[in-house]
């Protein structure tokens, strides 16, 4: 890991280290790096991918039939013009 230092430099006010230290923060590409450690989830055991699999399967069935029992709205495609 980067460790980001800065030292106030002799008639330097507060605002100008913290904006000097900011500036070096964001060279040294340490936020995203962080930003993409905090954000990764552990990966999801092979049953409960199935089983997430199967739900959307039916729930698109179920859809599908109710749309054409005239139950349900038809939804627009996506994409434009045809």
């Amino acid at each position: 890991m980067i460790n980001v230092e800065v030292t106030r430099n002799p008639g330097e006010n507060a605002m100008g280290v913290v904006r000097r230290f900011s500036r070096k923060v964001q060279g040294s590409g340490i936020i995203p790096r962080v930003r993409s450690l905090r954000s990764s989830g552990r990966v999801q055991s092979h049953y409960k991918v199935k089983q997430r699999a199967l739900t959307l399967i039916k729930r698109r069935e179920d859809m599908a039939e109710l749309i054409k029992l005239g139950k349900a709205p038809i939804k627009p495609e996506r994409g434009g013009h045809k």
